[in-house]
């Protein structure tokens, strides 16, 4: 540790690398004038779209509307369903009517309801 120590103080700090004034600022410049003065070579060539470059998104736009009617379409329910399901929901609205009225001239409380419902014999 002692060599370390006394090595360095025998050394002078200003020994090292030194830099000339103002070599930053003027480095920039220097740079520049490095630098190759012709015209950089575009990597490719722009070519002339085809017709089917030009066509495709227009295509697949009519394909993906085609196929978005065909849908709609097919998962549409038809006029007889919709009449249907109609008279099924009105059918189901008169029994829960129905059904509200005789629970309230039965005088059955909740759990009694239950076990008799549960029972499966009654319905």
């Amino acid at each position: 540790m002692m060599n370390e120590d006394s090595k360095r103080k025998g050394m002078d700090r200003r020994a090292g690398f030194r830099l000339p004034d103002d070599y930053f600022d003027k480095l920039p410049e220097r740079v520049m004038q490095q630098l190759p003065t012709q015209q950089p070579v575009p990597l490719f060539e722009p070519e002339e779209p085809t017709m089917w470059q030009r066509v495709r998104p227009w295509l697949y736009m009519a394909a993906l509307f085609a196929g978005a009617a065909f849908f709609i379409r097919v998962a549409q329910p038809s006029a007889e369903e919709k009449a249907e399901a109609l008279a099924r929901e009105e059918v189901e609205s008169q029994e829960v009517q129905y059904i509200g009225t005789v629970l309230e001239g039965a005088m059955m409380d909740d759990y009694s309801l239950y076990v008799y419902l549960e029972d499966g014999e009654h319905y």
